[in-house]
């Protein structure tokens, strides 16, 4: 079976062929970096970070081009920079720093390319310029408009009506315009704001016009797959499209626009303006990154995914679940592993097992976990029977599949020891070390208390062939 992928242009799920296997190109609209970002900013950034690892699984890690742009001038950046008297570069470079930290965090690789706004202002200057050059574009009292009439297609991609799109355009009424729907692509900076020079005077751009510009410079005109959440179809995309389709690539844009639904809080979008938000910066301090990544990945990325409070728990749950099995194995089979499995087999399980044709299915990762938790299965029922040869296979499989999605990347031991502090870790290791000694000495009832201390403290002592390892207990 190969990938397929939901086509937001096309209304259906289409097999996913790139212009050329050598270089597959995915775009998605990346951070405006001006505070820290919340988790609902964060599912694009899952969503698309495992469809970046399964097209470098397919076509190779050097054949894929992943671009996410970062957004480093904007009236909010405007705003905070003013407000504590800096550069606007000290608050972008500040928050960046903080977003790529977070994006690690959560296990997510970092994109190929990550090309600034302001960057790119040269390309952005330019087609500007071929766009008034050709028609679809005018400058009227200091900015430059995007001409709507003159590109036939314009709401191709949302299949807005005109008059819809009119009244959701983010564009000011202006008597200037030469049509409502008309957006701006260059605009004349605000006392204060940073400014740079094109031949329509000094000013800025638009929001629309730097992915475009962004797109050509970073990956060239046609791409494979541009990503992004279902909120930024109209207008973000919609004009997207229609500025690069008419700065000189008249046939095709994007081969595939793909978009995730939103993150809800409560009945809501999770939204800054709403005040309905949960910095992932501040769930990192209270989950591990792959704990809120399994959260992220629970329900399909096209559907809306609803954050509650006992999502974290229940995927920390899961993610307990398939750890304990790695780590059993593990302990069983400390100083006579068995011989590493081959490459082809360890793909053969995870096609048995459906984990493959679940992500080839439209990115299907509620049913790869499901496969997840099938192959776990499958490793503990080879360590009952001792068939410590068909464990291992599983176990590589569990381990394959899960580095797929991202998941399974910590120590199995260490995942369960990562509830405990710094000074209790020290605290548990020297208990560990007095009872072996007491056990080593035959006072096994120095033995017993110790053990017992250990259980107060919420610690599980595994004694095994290579000596006693310990977890934290998972909440009864």
């Amino acid at each position: 079976m190969s990938l397929s992928l939901y086509d937001t242009m096309a209304r259906e799920k289409r097999s996913f062929e790139p212009r050329d296997p050598q270089r597959v190109t995915m775009y998605v609209c990346g951070p405006t970096v001006y505070n820290y970002s919340h988790i609902g900013n964060f599912r694009p950034v899952i969503v698309f970070d495992v469809l970046f690892r399964l097209l470098r699984e397919r076509f190779g890690e050097d054949a894929v081009v992943y671009a996410a742009n970062v957004t480093d001038v904007d009236d909010k950046i405007n705003a905070k920079a003013s407000a504590e008297g800096v550069p606007i570069s000290e608050i972008t470079e500040r928050y960046l720093a903080a977003y790529n930290a977070d994006m690690a965090a959560l296990g997510a690789l970092r994109p190929t390319l990550q090309p600034k706004v302001t960057q790119t202002m040269d390309a952005i200057v330019g087609m500007i310029g071929r766009l008034v050059d050709n028609g679809s574009a005018y400058a009227a009292q200091g900015h430059v408009l995007f001409n709507t009439q003159a590109y036939p297609d314009y709401g191709k991609l949302s299949r807005h009506p005109m008059d819809d799109m009119i009244a959701g355009a983010r564009v000011d009424v202006a008597p200037y315009k030469q049509h409502p729907a008309d957006f701006v692509l260059w605009k004349p900076s605000k006392p204060g704001e940073p400014v740079w020079e094109s031949p329509w005077g000094q000013g800025r751009p638009g929001w629309h016009i730097e992915c475009s510009a962004m797109i050509d410079e970073a990956l060239g005109l046609p791409i494979d797959i541009h990503g992004g959440g279902v909120d930024l179809i109209f207008p973000h995309h919609e004009n997207e499209m229609a500025q690069g389709l008419c700065a000189g690539h008249a046939t095709e844009y994007s081969r595939y626009w793909v978009h995730n639904g939103f993150l809800n809080f409560g009945d809501e979008k999770m939204s800054k303006s709403l005040g309905n938000v949960a910095l992932a910066h501040d769930l990192l301090t209270q989950a591990p990154g792959e704990v809120i990544r399994w959260a992220l990945l629970v329900g399909h990325y096209r559907a809306p995914l609803e954050w509650t409070g006992d999502l974290l728990e229940q995927s920390r749950r899961s993610l307990d679940r398939l750890y304990r099995a790695l780590a059993d194995f593990g302990r069983e089979t400390a100083g006579s592993a068995p011989a590493a499995p081959d490459a082809e087999a360890v793909s053969a399980v995870l096609d048995a097992s459906g984990f493959t044709a679940a992500l080839d299915d439209d990115i299907n990762t509620p049913l790869a976990q499901s496969s997840l938790f099938a192959l776990a299965g499958a490793l503990r029922s080879a360590m009952t029977a001792k068939d410590w040869t068909e464990a291992a296979l599983q176990a590589a499989a569990l381990r394959k599949g899960g580095a797929v999605l991202g998941f399974l990347q910590a120590d199995p031991e260490a995942w369960f020891q990562g509830a405990a502090g710094e000074d209790l870790k020290i605290r548990i290791e020297a208990l560990i070390e007095a009872r072996g000694a007491a056990r080593k000495a035959k006072d096994f009832a120095e033995a017993d208390r110790i053990r017992a201390e250990l259980t107060a403290l919420n610690v599980e002592v595994m004694d095994g062939p290579a000596g006693a390892t310990w977890r934290i207990k998972e909440p009864g």
